[in-house]
């Protein structure tokens, strides 16, 4: 049975409010009646009820772009699945290379301080579960430095990472899962990993996941690729047999870009 493509907008810190509203209601004008791709847009935490409010009843799911692993207690700063359920939330970001503190381009002011971005294989791999036991439904994301790639070091990094943070699932869960492939270096730079590439890659985790659960499993999960896809090279990476949809980044904040990939994958 082939694999519905999933296209998710991830918005970061941007949109205030008032901004994502607007730009959720011409998003949802562009792409109204699309019933062969899925599509998510993830905005900032303070911007998902509303959001979710002018998505409601239409084709569009609301997603989280980080989560925890309790539902409740002394844990500044973090937010619940459970919370992001309220909020109107299906689907949750977890592990992201920027809650990795591993960024494609890094603000001078950043050195040294990265830690704070405290994410690592075995938390994401927390989260992943407790998503799951909530009710969401996790992205999980992965991919290399640049450094990484240079050193010929990007299927090694790209296994370490998917054997801990898939590590533990029913194969149920495993199948429902989406894994996002982001190389690092070629996120919010500009730089796109090349379509072939991107595709060995995504065949690369395809590959583990069927060591790990199974060729059913393999063939059932979907896995994105991300890492500065826009309107104008979406269509060649979405071609792909091993890429079944985009994490999209900046063009996710422009409606028509947006769309535009969206119905790329079609």
């Amino acid at each position: 049975m082939p694999r519905k493509p999933f296209i998710a907008g991830n918005w970061k810190m941007n949109k205030t409010i008032a901004e994502g509203v607007a730009l959720a209601n011409e998003l949802k004008g562009l792409v109204a009646g699309i019933d062969d791709v899925d599509i998510a847009v993830c905005p900032t935490f303070v911007a998902l009820a509303k959001v979710g409010e002018v998505i409601e009843h239409s084709n569009i799911m609301l997603g989280g772009q980080n989560t925890f692993w309790k539902e409740s207690g002394a844990w500044t700063s973090q937010i619940s699945p459970q919370m992001l359920a309220d909020a109107g939330c299906s689907w949750v970001i977890v592990g992201h290379s920027e809650t990795r503190g591993r960024f494609g381009t890094v603000d001078d002011e950043l050195e040294g301080v990265l830690s704070y971005f405290g994410d690592n294989d075995t938390t994401v791999n927390m989260k992943a579960k407790y998503a799951f036991a909530s009710g969401l439904l996790p992205i999980i994301a992965c991919g290399e430095l640049l450094s990484e790639r240079e050193a010929g070091k990007t299927d090694e990094i790209i296994a370490a990472q998917m054997n801990v943070c898939l590590d533990g699932f029913t194969k149920e869960q495993a199948m429902k899962m989406v894994i996002a492939y982001e190389p690092v270096w070629a996120i919010g730079t500009g730089q796109v990993c090349d379509s072939d590439e991107a595709d060995r890659v995504c065949g690369l985790i395809r590959g583990i996941v069927k060591e790990m659960y199974g060729e059913d499993v393999a063939e059932a999960v979907r896995i994105q690729y991300g890492g500065s896809v826009n309107d104008k090279n979406a269509a060649e990476l979405l071609s792909k047999p091993n890429i079944d949809g985009a994490l999209v980044g900046g063009a996710a904040l422009k409606a028509d870009a947006f769309a535009t990939i969206i119905k790329s994958a079609k």
